[in-house]
């Protein structure tokens, strides 16, 4: 009978060598700094994150915000003179086929009475922004609590919270929405967002039950409770931040949807209203125009798309930086690097075996 050792596959060694790759380059790093470096691997979170941050910069100082004015002259209130039938004066550069870069007077063009649709499209990005923000805040404080309470408790806790829960989710969000929006939206894009982010925390508050439900049988929790800590201090000190991976990646998901729920709103009537503006309601205002004078539908529609996006691809950046599961893998250039130093080392350790 034979005790020989199976020779391990081809498929187990390039398991080992990309095991130890990753642990090679992980070593002496702490929790954070692994996160960050996962992160910045990701190219396509990264690009998102820039051009998110571009979109913001250019957002908030092209016109300005609140008594601050920017460095683009013009205003989304004031008619000025229509200037070759309001068409836009963006011109691209040569080597994208165009005559030569240029911004001109009017580089997103006028609607029909005259009004600059770039600095138009920027309050609307401003306004969509704050609500986002708002929106995401409110809807992350609101899950995190539920989830955590219903979570760490358990019991009639868990039951009448999930119960509310389940009554919210139940509901259509965007018809919540419509409903509360029309009652207490309006200019205000501040009491908007309130009113949505208190339709869309049920998701986040199932997510973070989940993690409380497996934290609280850790050997950690167990020990705060002996030393004597309260049970707030448990959940918020203990932990909440233990679970704050899961809360940022779906915090960041959510942030996409709240975008798209109030230019859903707006377009439809029910968010956004004169005499403020958001990209849903540019939309919706500049909606008769499309086969005549689609600019004015074509900007506010790139903005929405774009910020959507960008947000989605930071939210699965963000998923792979803080899941272990996740797993980068090596180039063919390292793995052959790594597979001729395995071979040097079981070189050097045969003579000494023979």
């Amino acid at each position: 009978m034979s005790n020989e050792t199976p020779e391990p596959t081809a498929s187990g060694s390039q398991d080992q060598l990309e095991n130890a790759l990753e642990l090679r380059e992980t070593e002496g790093l702490s929790q954070g700094q692994i996160v960050r470096r996962r992160f910045l691997r990701h190219r396509g979170a990264v690009i998102g994150l820039v051009v998110f941050l571009l979109i913001v910069l250019l957002a908030f100082t092209s016109i300005g915000v609140g008594g601050w004015t920017g460095w683009w002259p013009k205003n989304a209130v004031d008619r000025y003179p229509v200037l070759a039938g309001g068409s836009p004066t963006l011109e691209m550069p040569a080597w994208l086929g165009g005559p030569g870069f240029a911004i001109g007077e009017h580089p997103f063009g006028q609607d029909e009475i005259g009004r600059d649709v770039f600095a138009r499209t920027m309050r609307g990005t401003q306004t969509s922004i704050i609500v986002m923000v708002v929106l995401g805040f409110v809807a992350t404080t609101v899950g995190i609590v539920v989830g955590a309470l219903s979570g760490y408790f358990r019991g009639k806790a868990d039951q009448t919270l999930m119960r509310l829960t389940d009554l919210i989710i139940i509901l259509p969000a965007i018809v919540i929405g419509a409903v509360l929006g029309k009652q207490f939206g309006g200019a205000d894009p501040v009491p908007l967002a309130l009113i949505l982010g208190l339709v869309i925390w049920p998701g986040l508050a199932r997510l973070v039950r989940g993690e409380f439900l497996s934290l609280r049988e850790r050997e950690f929790v167990d020990a705060a409770r002996v030393a004597g800590a309260s049970s707030g201090r448990i959940i918020f000190k203990h932990m909440l931040p233990n679970a704050m991976g899961v809360i940022i990646v779906n915090t960041t998901l959510m942030l996409s949807t709240a975008i798209l729920l109030e230019t859903s709103l707006s377009y439809l009537g029910f968010g956004i209203t004169q005499p403020n503006v958001s990209l849903g309601y540019l939309i919706s205002e500049y909606q008769s125009a499309f086969s005549t004078r689609p600019w004015l539908f074509w900007w506010p529609g790139l903005f929405i798309v774009s910020i959507a996006l960008c947000v989605n691809f930071v939210g699965d950046g963000l998923r792979d930086a803080f899941d272990p599961r996740q797993k980068r893998i090596p180039s063919e250039r390292k793995m052959a690097r790594a597979a001729r130093r395995q071979a040097a080392r079981a070189g050097a350790g045969a003579p000494g075996q023979a």
